[in-house]
């Protein structure tokens, strides 16, 4: 298949597969953008951003958070709003517990970046030490509350917490060896801070979760032995396209549009930093091999910012249903061609789109004679 990208941005294409066994055509187009200062307007970066081919983690797969997820989600029901970052201190005074939060039009969340704490079990019961001042902290569910417990020789008695696996903090079994010295989350709810190791206290970041955590297995589906029996290769009838979100459900709203106020609090040295999405109109057409035509819009499904790394992406979407395979579809264009080249299309002819661009075909015409 020819994908046209008439676009400054990365596009791509997959195929994807619903539980029906119907086959889908998925393209996906990825802008990156320099982080504004305030007041200025975003700017499409020099360097675009590869998409992602396969899930990245802050180190080692399973057992530390995740990072950026592939970017080749079959369909998004909704959009996912992600922020791989830092609490900085405002104006660079060392702090022991900071406020952070994201805005993006009317959706918001916050919460609180800590210092380095640990569990301290002495005669009056578990309490957390005082908190190191820090300047900058770096945030991901690495270090927000969860993880497992596995300090018992006994099998039996290992647990997980299984809403952030990979988190600190959380003790099933209350035994001082086990417990004392050990690190509590250094992200926590605002209106409530990890008090106790055996609490149950939502974990605090802004990053893509799992996809075997609580709050999204479900989703997956059953794979039971009647699946294997009458259903494999295919997905289950069960599963549920909200699987393919990779933020946690309080991050995803619905399809942004661009235009968007976005306002980052204590997440970049600036200390507030507010701008406006770019927006940008994603046609994908499909061209059929009998000379039809399918449109769509892209819808954009995905906002990862990286505040540290001073840039943001898009990502847009677009679906199409196949009536049998990927073959039926010879040509894809993604953004706007001016009327020349509808028009060359129509007609069957190359097109250039200069004088010079023809004059160049023909040179490396005779060149290779």
């Amino acid at each position: 298949m020819d994908l046209i990208n008439a676009t400054n941005m990365i596009a791509g294409y997959t195929m994807g597969m619903e539980p029906s066994g119907c086959e889908l055509l998925v393209v996906v187009v990825k802008g990156t953008f320099h982080l504004p200062k305030s007041g200025e307007e975003p700017r499409l970066h020099e360097v675009q951003l590869p998409l992602i081919m396969a899930d990245t983690f802050t180190g080692e797969p399973g057992f530390s958070a995740p990072y950026s997820e592939v970017d080749f989600a079959p369909r998004k029901l909704r959009c996912d709003i992600l922020l791989q970052g830092s609490g900085y201190a405002p104006g660079g005074r060392p702090v022991e517990r900071l406020p952070v939060g994201l805005r993006i039009g009317n959706w918001q969340k916050t919460f609180a970046v800590n210092g380095k704490r640990l569990w301290d079990y002495g005669v009056t019961g578990i309490r957390a030490t005082p908190a190191e001042p820090f300047v900058t902290q770096p945030f991901s569910y690495d270090v927000a509350f969860g993880g497992v417990d596995n300090y018992s020789e006994d099998p039996a008695m290992h647990a997980a917490f299984m809403c952030n696996p990979v988190g600190c903090g959380f003790h099933k079994h209350l035994k001082k060896e086990w417990v004392d010295g050990t690190p509590l989350p250094q992200t926590e709810a605002l209106d409530q801070p990890v008090e106790k190791p055996d609490g149950d206290y939502a974990p605090m970041a802004l990053g893509p979760v799992g996809r075997g955590w609580a709050s999204r297995l479900p989703y997956a589906g059953t794979y039971d032995q009647n699946w294997i029996d009458n259903t494999f290769p295919f997905l289950p009838a069960d599963f549920n396209d909200a699987y393919y979100q990779a933020a946690p459900l309080d991050q995803q709203v619905p399809y942004l549009r661009g235009g968007e106020e976005v306002v980052l609090v204590n997440l970049t040295p600036e200390g507030r930093t507010g701008f406006y999405l770019p927006t940008v109109d994603v046609p994908v057409v499909f061209f059929r091999k009998k000379g039809e035509r399918h449109e769509i819009r892209a819808v954009m499904d995905t906002l990862v910012i990286e505040p540290d790394k001073n840039l943001f992406t898009m990502t847009w979407r677009a679906c199409l249903p196949l009536k049998k395979n990927m073959f039926e579809i010879p040509q894809v264009l993604v953004g706007k061609m001016s009327r020349g080249w509808w028009r060359a299309r129509e007609l069957g002819k190359t097109y250039y789109p200069s004088p010079e661009h023809l004059a160049q075909s023909k040179k490396a015409e005779t060149e290779d004679e």
